[in-house]
């Protein structure tokens, strides 16, 4: 009896852990927002906070973006380059974008990810999360 206990025991144990390793994987996102437009001399001073939550780390990370005018016509698609985003951090992104003035961009969407390098590859854009502290809409 002791033995047949021991076995069930087991079982539910493995059964627990497999539940709890599905759902951290099913809360593991990779979080993009827009957190800033700012007018510089070259055009628009774009500024983006990303956390990479998912379950490893990102050795290079870039987002093929488009931006939208007033017309909610596409006014420009741009590869931005993200760099590394380790696990479990915090990195704060600025790309100045010549020529574009900011009061002209009215959203913002992630249209691909063209290089997600490393561990996490192939989780990037299935992990993503976007959010916006501005009035732009950022999508993905």
């Amino acid at each position: 009896m002791t033995v047949r206990f021991a076995a069930v025991a087991a079982g539910m144990m493995m059964a627990v852990s497999s539940v709890a390793q599905a759902q951290d994987a099913a809360g593991a996102k990779l979080d993009v927002e827009l957190n800033a437009l700012a007018p510089s001399q070259k055009g628009c001073l774009m500024t983006f906070v990303a956390e990479n939550n998912l379950q490893a780390p990102i050795n290079k990370m870039s987002f093929e973006l488009a931006f939208f005018n007033d017309k909610n016509a596409v006014d420009r698609i741009t590869v931005l380059d993200f760099r590394d985003l380790p696990q479990g951090k915090k990195r704060v992104r600025q790309f100045d974008m010549p020529n574009v003035k900011c009061e002209s961009v009215t959203r913002v969407l992630i249209n691909d990810t063209p290089v997600c390098d490393g561990p996490a590859a192939g989780e990037c854009m299935k992990g993503l999360v976007t959010r916006s502290q501005i009035s732009v809409p950022f999508e993905g």
